[in-house]
């Protein structure tokens, strides 16, 4: 099968597009779906750059890719939720990493329905970014609604998520964002009329002069300002959740990147030092009296489900920017240093599997 994927560490301009052996199922809870289109996130290609090589061991050529949608042709025998023709989507696990491939293979508990209104492309570019917001929202101590929540970056892959969930799912009373000037416009035509509140543009405006200090109930930091904000953050129930800063060693030991068959260990070393640069950021955010912590995704078919709801009842709507078809590998790598540059994309990254 082709599958996209990198013989060494590298950014998107040293992938290749190259034959790899379709997976095979070995496990009776196992699915393999037939992928029509995946998307790119940034782990995807800051992982495929190295960024944890010293502390995870990669095997090569390594396949790019957690989220997927498409077909499913093969179910092991313990397999109930899906069947074979269902057309699914799902993040996959990193054990079976490789969605910008003709085929996938992923265990049952991470596959869900795709929502059927949209296509499979549309549906691609959902679960890590979508989930990742579910989660990190759901992590607020408390109610949100009538709550101020600050999501920088609104139109980035996973904040256009988070703004829609918060003020819709969440009831937030106030959605914040921020983007550059010539995306103002495009917030509430890509998002809704009613989603944010107010839209701040970040390269004319200083965040912290435009918000007044000690509104924000809640952060999901998707930008590495944790810190920067704090003094926003309201004393004693302000919480920050980030998945753009760094996780603690022992997060980063415990977390899905590490469930390899080969069960990776952290070096100590690096394992300490980044348990000293959580605490000291937790402490920084206590002294002004707000809750801190980095988080990483637990993917889950439920949540999918939970997210498949959404989108139907129309309080949920994904973004496809920039587009790529597989089998052209120029185009592929262009699309992908969007993601890996973090500059000028707006929406999901979609790598089409199948030209539909």
């Amino acid at each position: 099968m082709l599958s996209l994927n990198t013989p060494t560490y590298s950014p998107p301009s040293g992938y290749q597009v190259s034959a790899l052996p379709k997976p095979v199922l070995d496990d009776s809870n196992d699915v393999i779906i037939k992928a029509h289109a995946a998307s790119i996130n940034p782990i995807d290609v800051k992982k495929a750059s190295g960024v944890l090589k010293r502390g995870i061991k990669d095997d090569f050529p390594y396949k790019i890719g957690y989220d997927c949608a498409g077909v499913v042709v093969e179910v092991g025998t313990g397999v109930s939720r899906v069947k074979v023709g269902d057309e699914v989507y799902t993040r996959l696990p990193e054990a079976s990493r490789g969605s910008c491939s003709e085929f996938v293979k992923c265990p049952e508990r991470y596959i869900a329905v795709k929502p059927p209104s949209l296509s499979f492309e549309e549906a691609a570019s959902i679960p890590l970014a979508a989930m990742t917001a579910l989660q990190a929202l759901r992590r607020y101590n408390g109610d949100l609604t009538g709550k101020a929540v600050l999501v920088p970056a609104g139109l980035g892959g996973t904040g256009l998520f988070a703004c829609q969930l918060a003020k819709h799912v969440f009831k937030a009373g106030k959605v914040i964002t921020t983007v550059s000037t010539s995306k103002i416009p495009k917030v509430k035509e890509l998002l809704g009329e009613n989603t944010v509140d107010e839209i701040i543009d970040y390269t004319k405006a200083d965040v912290k002069t435009v918000i007044e200090p000690g509104t924000v109930d809640f952060l999901f930091d998707t930008i590495g300002s944790s810190m920067e904000y704090l003094s926003l953050m309201r004393p004693k129930t302000g919480c920050i959740i980030s998945v753009s800063t760094v996780p603690s060693g022992d997060q980063l030991q415990d977390s899905s990147l590490m469930q390899l068959p080969h069960h990776p260990v952290l070096p100590l070393p690096i394992k300490l030092s980044l348990n000293l640069m959580d605490s000291i950021r937790k402490f920084r955010a206590r002294r002004y009296g707000v809750s801190y912590s980095y988080m990483f995704l637990e993917s889950s078919g439920s949540d999918l489900d939970e997210l498949r709801d959404y989108v139907e009842t129309g309080k949920l709507k994904t973004v496809v920017g920039t587009t790529a078809l597989l089998k052209d590998l120029k185009t592929v790598q262009e699309a992908c240093q969007i993601v890996y540059s973090g500059r000028g994309g707006i929406g999901k990254v979609v790598i089409k599997v199948i030209d539909e």
